[in-house]
């Protein structure tokens, strides 16, 4: 399906009708289905119903994109069938607007925030509604080379025939660019500067050079490519961008959810696909879910709910890592358990997500649950009063 230099599907000769149904069927068993295929009777709903205006070589109008990320109250009736299209995107629905309007234009989107605040998820849905695929990626590390972002050579064929069309391997830079289709760059921030300053010709004059071809080694990109970028505040200072590359993108801010009860759903809407995808067949526990949202929101903040002042930890207290607490806790009931969820086992993955980074961030967890916990098991009991019995397991 891809290579080392992050080239998806995108790259690839497209098959025919049974080469197509066989791709569909392998990704519908993977242990994660890329968003086009997971939406893809939603997505195809939307698009042979949409009457907006589309940009050149949108698969949909903006309009419709808007929809397929942010939901849609009412059905979009397709072929006699009724698709219930729901939000995806717990956030800011201005931002989802302007990321839309951006890729519309000849910017490039970035994406910044702190880590685990869906900015890879939201880059993903964008790429699929509009270009209908969303691997063709690159993801950056320090290890990350120019030949890896735009093009590379098949030596065997090059040594034979020279440098041709044929001996040059796309990467997704160049896929996008002749396809007309989105990139995405993840962490690019993670990649050394020269490397991400070879995007800067490709942004400003949407051409891509090939030395090697001669005066064919000019690629035009189609209508259609842009890039979308998404880069860690916490990796701020790794490998700063020049200001010559952030003239070349729009710049949105992905914030951290605000409110427990749209954190809490977000775990269990994450945790839910998560064990439909590994085909578990277990009940979600809502109380779980809310107790661990406001631990997390809590924790991330500084303060309670009561009012308390909390010493935030260093670590990342991200809803994509509550959604991996909670996740762990499920599949230990799952497996080991009579299928419910332990609040001493949500204590031991808390302790192991909390602690990974710095072992100083466990007694300021500690220092939580010998405040908050203890205040809301007196006040609310039950699950709480399990939870603050659990602190044991905080050492």
């Amino acid at each position: 399906m891809g290579n080392e230099n992050g080239v998806g599907a995108a790259s690839a000769a497209m098959p025919d009708v049974n080469g197509r149904a066989e791709m569909r069927e392998e990704m519908q068993e993977s242990i994660k289905p890329p968003v086009e295929e997971r939406y893809r009777e939603e997505l195809e709903a939307l698009k042979n119903t949409d009457t907006g205006r589309r940009p050149a070589n949108w698969q949909m109008s903006p309009k419709a994109v808007r929809t397929f990320i942010l939901g849609s109250a009412k059905p979009v009736i397709y072929q006699g069938k009724e698709y219930r299209v729901e939000k995806k995107y717990f956030g800011n629905d201005a931002l989802v607007e302007r990321c839309i309007v951006t890729l519309a234009g000849n910017r490039g989107l970035m994406l910044v925030g702190e880590p685990g605040t869906a900015k890879t998820m939201l880059s993903e849905m964008l790429s699929a509604a509009i270009s209908g695929v969303s691997t063709n990626t690159i993801q950056g590390t320090a290890g990350t080379t120019e030949d890896m972002i735009k093009y590379s050579w098949n030596y065997a064929l090059l040594l034979a025939k020279g440098p041709n069309r044929e001996a040059l391997v796309p990467a997704p830079l160049y896929v996008g660019m002749e396809k007309g289709i989105l990139t995405r760059f993840e962490e690019i921030t993670r990649t050394p500067a020269e490397i991400q300053d070879s995007l800067i010709s490709v942004l400003s004059d949407k051409v891509l050079n090939v030395p090697e071809l001669g005066d064919e080694g000019f690629l035009f990109a189609r209508p259609g490519f842009n890039v979308i970028g998404t880069a860690n505040t916490r990796d701020k200072g790794v490998n700063e961008m020049s200001s010559a590359l952030k003239r070349r993108f729009n710049f949105e801010t992905v914030m951290p959810v605000r409110e427990v009860s749209m954190e809490k759903q977000i775990i269990l809407n994450e945790a839910g696909k998560l064990a439909k995808e590994s085909k578990l067949e277990t009940e979600l526990d809502e109380d779980v879910a809310d107790l661990l949202a406001s631990t997390y929101h809590e924790l991330r903040e500084g303060v309670s709910s009561y009012g308390h002042r909390i010493d935030k930890p260093a670590a990342v207290m991200s809803t994509a890592e509550a959604v991996s607490v909670y996740y762990q806790t499920l599949l230990t009931g799952y497996y080991y358990g009579d299928g419910r969820m332990d609040v001493d086992c949500l204590v031991q993955n808390l302790v192991g997500a909390v602690s990974k980074e710095n072992k100083e961030d466990l007694e300021k967890v500690k220092g939580y649950f010998q405040t908050v916990i203890k205040d809301k098991s007196s006040k609310e009991g039950g699950l709480w009063k399990q939870y603050y019995e659990a602190r044991k397991w905080l050492k």
